[in-house]
């Protein structure tokens, strides 16, 4: 059974004040996921950047459909050269940024907003259990192609797992923990302000 999604428990449901309502959380969400990939987090063995986090929080708050049109949104953005992405820079921005080493990360992005989206229509972002297993499974997403698309660019005869998903663990398990913590707390707050 479809439930709603955090973005739809508030504000105008319908028409127009809807449609405002929407285009305004894909601005919101494509600067928020630009902003968080640049936030560096000093952290053993590699620095803990949001991005992960924006994305798979914006998927269960958004839902698949409007996770989707933001996730594309923000790709749009860094296609057209603009400095958004975590490694991005003026010297590597764009299509020849994206196609680089990140590429199958960023397409796990897009994988695993819908999956968050679909999953959190269902419930499991009500809960702190149900919110970490979908964030596992986004994560999973994300690492999937990511490290397909490495193995793709450089041979699967160099350590990809070591390159691209064993640094990055301990900081992953952080902002999962923090995700997981922070969508039922906002759906506890919802219920509270309606009551």
């Amino acid at each position: 059974m479809t439930q709603a999604v955090l973005t739809q428990a508030f504000g105008p449901q319908s028409g127009t004040a809807l449609r405002l309502k929407q285009a305004a959380l894909v601005l919101v969400g494509v600067l928020a996921l630009a902003i968080a990939a640049k936030i560096k987090v000093p952290m053993w063995p590699v620095p803990i950047t949001m991005g992960t986090f924006a994305v798979l929080s914006i998927g269960a708050a958004y839902g698949a459909r409007l996770g989707l049109v933001t996730i594309l949104g923000y790709m749009l953005v860094g296609a057209l050269g603009f400095d958004v992405f975590a490694g991005s820079s003026a010297e590597a921005a764009g299509l020849t940024y994206m196609m680089g080493g990140t590429g199958g990360y960023l397409v796990g992005y897009v994988l695993a907003t819908l999956a968050l989206g679909a999953l959190a229509a269902r419930g499991w972002d009500r809960s702190f259990g149900m919110m970490a297993l979908a964030l596992l499974i986004g994560n999973a997403l994300i690492y999937l192609p990511g490290l397909a698309w490495l193995g793709h660019l450089y041979g699967w005869d160099k350590p990809i797992v070591e390159w691209g998903l064993t640094p990055f663990l301990v900081g992953d398990a952080i902002k999962l923990a923090l995700a997981a913590v922070l969508l039922p707390a906002l759906w506890k707050m919802v219920g509270s302000v309606r009551r």
